[in-house]
């Protein structure tokens, strides 16, 4: 059984640094890329990162590039999110994904607010 927990969420100021952790367990992880997805309320789910199984290769979106930085350790089945320079616009819950096959797998999502 796959499972993904999130973690590092809270309240912050704008211009501030925060850094997500996803847990996962069930299975190795080292195969599968993983990636960060973010929830603003009234928004439909957008991509934020994502990382290939290795960590050799990241993606990043447009929105976030040059703040948030996607990383992986793989003896400890976790990926992690580094956020900096945050904004007001990056207040969103954040949840962590895996692709195996054809199937998604999310985390249950952490909050992020960013305050003015």
């Amino acid at each position: 059984q796959v499972q993904l927990v999130e973690s590092g969420g809270g309240l912050v100021q704008a211009g501030g640094s925060l850094r997500l952790s996803c847990a996962a367990s069930g299975r190795t992880f080292s195969s599968y890329a993983m990636g960060w997805f973010r929830q603003a309320p009234e928004k439909e789910r957008e991509f934020v990162a994502a990382i290939s199984g290795s960590g050799g290769t990241r993606a990043h979106a447009d929105s976030v590039k040059g703040r948030f930085t996607i990383s992986r350790d793989n003896s400890k089945n976790t990926v992690y999110l580094q956020m900096n320079s945050l904004k007001p616009e990056d207040t969103a819950v954040y949840y962590c994904n895996v692709p195996i096959f054809i199937k998604w797998y999310w985390g249950q999502g952490t909050q992020v607010t960013v305050s003015t």
